[in-house]
C-alpha cells in the first residue's frame, strides 16, 4: 500500500475573483466556486483551493492528505503529540480536521465520503 500523500493543497485568499483569474490567466485552471468565499479546482489529481472567508483562512498554504481512515489518523495525530487546530468537520466530497505538528505547520487530512 502506498503512504498518503498530499492531494489537495489550500490556499488563503483576500480576494477570490482576482485569484481565479490570476491563475486562470497562468495556468489555464478552471475553478468551481462554493459560495461567495470558496473555490477549487476539480481535476481528480493534486488540487488546489482558495479560502476567502476570514475566519477559515490559514496564515499560510494548507496541504491537505487524503487517507483512508479519518478517525485512525485523528487518533495517531494525537498519539504523535500533534495540536488538533480545527475538528471533524464536513465539506462537499468528504470531512476533514486540521493539525499542528511539532514545528507549527499547520496540515489537513481528508477522508471522502
Amino acid at each position: 500500500m502506498t503512504a498518503p500523500m498530499p492531494n489537495f493543497v489550500e490556499l488563503p485568499s483576500r480576494d477570490i475573483a482576482a485569484d481565479k483569474a490570476f491563475y486562470a490567466g497562468i495556468f489555464g485552471w478552471e475553478m468551481t466556486s462554493y459560495g461567495p468565499t470558496y473555490a477549487c479546482t476539480m481535476t481528480g489529481g493534486t488540487d488546489v483551493g482558495l479560502q476567502a472567508d476570514p475566519a477559515e483562512t490559514t496564515a499560510a498554504p494548507l496541504p491537505v492528505i487524503e487517507v483512508p481512515d479519518l478517525e485512525a489518523t485523528l487518533a495517531a495525530v494525537t498519539a504523535a503529540g500533534g495540536t488538533i487546530s480545527k475538528p471533524v468537520f464536513s465539506f462537499p466530497g468528504g470531512r476533514r480536521f486540521q493539525f499542528r505538528d511539532p514545528s507549527g505547520n499547520e496540515i489537513a487530512a481528508m477522508q471522502r465520503a
